[in-house]
């Protein structure tokens, strides 16, 4: 186990790659563990002279628990955000974007390229806007600027949102869960053997099956609310939308807004990509970051 003190917490990190490569931390979204990233997307960056930095944001996989907190009432809040009041949360996207800040300073890492995928991609922008010296270049996979009045997740994918994670408890349950958000979100051009989803599953559920800590995470991402959208013109670091024309979860008018909110960003839609990273799509995605990270500096 490898931690770093950030922000009165602990991080719990990775770091894949050679010493002298160019360092890239990688975001996460909802509850989303560090070793649930894509290997043959890691192994792709890697290869093209990519440090990886990968790390458990706080509440989820090995990092400090919110637990005194108790299970978030995502229902409750959705309700006070379409009311425009006041969300109570543990913690905010800023408060885990100052996380990834805090992990590069105790790393020793003046700027890096960073990946945001997700709700990670929400937590990228706002590190960008509120360390700009630290962000080298931007690339946002899958996710949305949260501007109100976007496209959003309907049917199984809304359902999903809010639904208890694995309330069985069991890992055969995780293993369940995980092939049922395959057939929700994932890529139906491009699905992922369901043996494959079940080994990864019960992989994420022995290292820690942490339930909670997805709930806050959206409690934090709802408490955020739209506040980031008036700033995203602020972003300078060159900056790359890669979204799925399929995305069930987040729907491709998400990405299009960061894309026309920040200057000089660009898009890359992928046909048949839904809400996952299809091994199919991981060439197309690596050549767009690395063509993206000649765009930083040097």
């Amino acid at each position: 186990m490898t931690k770093a003190q950030v922000n009165g917490i602990e991080i719990e990190y990775e770091i894949w790659g050679d010493d002298d490569a160019q360092p890239l931390l990688l975001v996460g979204g909802l509850g989303v563990q560090l070793t649930r990233w894509s290997k043959p997307l890691c192994d792709a960056l890697m290869a093209r002279n990519f440090k990886i930095i990968a790390y458990d944001n706080r509440d989820v996989g090995l990092s400090t628990k919110h637990d005194d907190w108790g299970p978030a009432d995502t229902k409750a809040a959705f309700a006070q955000a379409r009311a425009k009041e006041k969300v109570s949360a543990p913690y905010t996207l800023e408060d885990m974007a100052a996380d990834a800040a805090g992990l590069l300073d105790a790393l020793g890492i003046e700027k890096a390229h960073v990946i945001g995928s997700s709700n990670g991609g929400a937590i990228a922008q706002i590190l960008a806007m509120d360390f700009p010296g630290k962000v080298m270049t931007l690339t946002c996979v899958m996710a949305t600027s949260g501007r109100r009045g976007l496209a959003r997740p309907e049917g199984a994918s809304a359902e999903w949102l809010t639904r208890p994670r694995n309330p069985s408890g069991s890992r055969e349950g995780a293993m369940d869960e995980a092939v049922e958000t395959a057939q929700i979100n994932g890529s139906k051009t491009f699905p992922r053997p369901e043996a494959e989803l079940r080994q990864e599953a019960g992989e994420q559920y022995d290292r820690c099956f942490y339930p909670d800590g997805n709930g806050r995470h959206l409690l934090a991402s709802v408490a955020s609310g739209d506040s980031r959208v008036g700033r995203l013109s602020e972003i300078t670091a060159p900056t790359l939308v890669i979204h799925g024309r399929e995305d069930p979860l987040i729907p491709l008018p998400g990405g299009e807004d960061i894309k026309n909110s920040i200057p000089g960003a660009e898009l890359l839609v992928i046909e048949g990509m839904a809400h996952d990273f299809p091994d199919q799509v991981i060439p197309e995605i690596t050549d767009a970051i690395e063509r993206n990270a000649r765009r930083g500096p040097v």
